[in-house]
């Protein structure tokens, strides 16, 4: 059987495979072949297509532990995704991309191609719709983005919304007044904030009107200038609560809109605002759509499984019934444009 040696640094050898070894397990199957870690060596033991992939892997994994990173399990399965794709220096440039630091000093930066695509698109058109599955990193990347601008003064105000739709649950029931109501269905965007920007930061800010949180509701009648604004769960606006609000954008603004298409508590018979906006406004310049799947998913990877499986049956459940999947197209990064 063939064997290779590969220069692993002792100090990082813990980071790349893991507690008890469980990323070095996941490269023996998924590469069929024998990891032996000696000494600021690594032997490898299998087919020569498995060692040359296991190195490949093992440089990728060596220059994200060397730049500081963590590595996680969901580190190691995305890169062998890309090794089988023969794209394995992809994460490497995904990884150079720094967005901002949060309080802690943690680097904030996408994980995955489509991660990188929805940064790209969010710099370089006015208008990004970024729609995908839970734990894409949507609602993150873009309050990163929005407070890197915020910071850097290229807006001069930062403005987040969502509409406060009840999912099951009467808004009559929480206790306290309006404002104590709504601020459970807001409740995201303020834990992003407070990471990100602190919690004392965000408090100043906010008195000033410099940071706003706010229902969808209270945008009507608005003009939003020198603003970077995110409309999060847009799936489950109206036709006529999206098109009141892209409508209020004003100069030198940039606008993120989130969304996840399995995720509505709209009315049954009730269109998404979101699916029209989808529809209308593909072909119009300097706004981009990002497409994100249960690849760009960054949480436990049960999640990104989770995701998947649901994925699996409404497209086996629509088979069946002779309809279309609600999912719509896969393919990320695409740009609008006129035709």
């Amino acid at each position: 059987m063939p064997e290779s040696h590969f220069d692993l640094p002792v100090e990082h050898e813990r980071n790349i495979f893991g507690q008890f070894d469980a990323h070095l397990r996941m490269i023996e199957q998924e590469l069929s072949v024998s990891v032996v870690p000696r000494n600021g060596k690594v032997k490898l033991i299998g087919p020569a297509s498995g060692i040359d992939d296991a190195k490949k892997l093992l440089s990728m994994l060596l220059v994200l532990s060397e730049r500081g990173n963590s590595i996680t399990e969901q580190n190691v399965r995305y890169s062998l995704s890309l090794l089988k794709e023969k794209r394995e220096m992809a994460m490497v440039e995904i990884d150079r991309d720094i967005i901002i630091h949060t309080m802690s000093g943690r680097p904030v930066k996408p994980k995955t191609v489509g991660q990188k695509e929805y940064i790209d698109s969010i710099e370089s058109n006015m208008i990004t719709f970024g729609i995908g599955p839970a734990g894409t990193g949507k609602t993150y990347l873009a309050m990163a983005m929005a407070i890197r601008a915020f910071r850097t003064e290229e807006v001069s105000r930062i403005i987040l919304t969502r509409p406060a739709i009840e999912a099951g649950e009467k808004l009559g029931f929480l206790p306290g007044d309006l404002q104590s109501k709504i601020d459970p269905y807001l409740r995201p965007l303020y834990d992003a904030l407070y990471e990100i920007m602190g919690a004392e930061a965000f408090l100043k800010n906010s008195e000033k009107g410099l940071i706003e949180v706010a229902p969808l509701a209270y945008m009507r009648g608005r003009t939003l200038d020198n603003a970077f604004i995110i409309l999060d769960e847009a799936q489950n606006t109206t036709p006529a609560q999206m098109k009141m609000f892209l409508t209020r954008i004003g100069f030198g603004s940039k606008v993120v809109v989130t969304g996840d298409r399995t995720q509505k508590d709209l009315p049954p018979d009730q269109v998404s605002g979101l699916d029209v906006a989808a529809k209308v406004l593909k072909k119009i310049d300097d706004i981009g759509f990002i497409e994100l799947t249960s690849r760009d998913v960054v949480r436990h990877p049960l999640v990104q499984k989770i995701v998947e499986a649901y994925e699996n049956y409404e497209k086996h459940a629509a088979a069946r019934s002779g309809r279309a999947p609600k999912a719509v197209s896969s393919a990320r990064g695409k740009r609008s444009t006129k035709s």
